[in-house]
C-alpha cells in the first residue's frame, strides 16, 4: 500500500467546478481508496491505495464525471515524490511569501522541445524578475517565486497546460507543504 496525494486542477476556484469535500472524500472512498482525507476546499486528497497513482488518477477523474459531472484533470503523487519536490525547493532562500510562492505539478514530463519553447517564450518577454517573478521546470514539477504575487507575474498570464502539453496544477508553498504532513 502507498500513500498518495490527489491533485485536482481547478476544483472550487471562482463559480466553476465546485464539489463538497465530503462529495470528493466519497467518491474517492467509493473508489476502495483507504484513509481518504481532504484539505480545507482545494481539491486536495491524499489517501492509501494498491494500484499505481497513474492508474488511480484516471479512475478518480472517471468518477468525477460519471457521479458528480465534473470533468476534472487530477495528478497524482506519492508522499516520497512530494519530500523530494519541497526538499529541492531553488527558492527556499529568497521566498519569503509561501502564498507568493508555488509548486506546481505535472501530469508527465514535458517534451524536452515544449520546455525550450516554453523558455524561450519567458526570455522573450524580458521581464524584470522583481515583477514578473522566477521559474524552475524539474522535469515532472515547477517552482514560482512570484514576489508581487501569481496574478501579475509573467506565468499567471501563460496557459501551461498548452505550451508544455501537460496538465499542470499550482499549490502554494503553504498547501504544499500541508500535503506532504498528510500524505506522511
Amino acid at each position: 500500500m502507498t500513500r498518495y496525494v490527489a491533485l485536482l486542477k481547478g476544483i472550487n476556484v471562482g463559480k466553476a467546478k465546485r464539489v463538497a469535500m465530503a462529495d470528493l472524500r466519497a467518491v474517492m472512498s467509493g473508489l476502495g481508496l483507504a484513509d481518504v482525507a481532504t484539505h480545507l476546499q482545494s481539491g486536495n486528497a491524499a489517501f492509501t491505495a494498491e494500484d499505481p497513482g497513474d492508474a488511480v488518477g484516471r479512475a478518480i477523474e472517471k468518477a468525477l464525471l460519471d457521479e458528480l459531472k465534473l470533468d476534472v484533470r487530477v495528478v497524482v503523487r506519492t508522499h516520497a515524490q512530494l519530500v523530494a519536490a519541497v526538499g529541492s525547493d531553488p527558492y527556499s532562500d529568497i521566498a519569503d511569501d509561501p502564498a507568493k510562492h508555488l509548486l506546481g505539478f505535472f501530469s508527465a514530463i514535458p517534451d524536452a522541445g515544449r520546455v525550450a519553447a516554453f523558455e524561450d517564450l519567458v526570455k522573450a518577454k524580458h521581464v524584470d524578475p522583481a515583477v514578473g517573478g522566477l521559474h524552475h521546470i524539474d522535469r515532472d514539477h515547477c517552482y514560482l517565486w512570484c514576489p508581487q504575487g501569481a496574478l501579475k507575474s509573467l506565468f499567471g498570464t501563460v496557459d501551461w497546460d498548452r505550451k508544455l502539453g501537460v496538465t499542470v496544477t499550482m499549490r502554494n508553498w503553504t498547501t504544499a507543504l500541508k500535503l506532504v504532513e498528510m500524505s506522511a
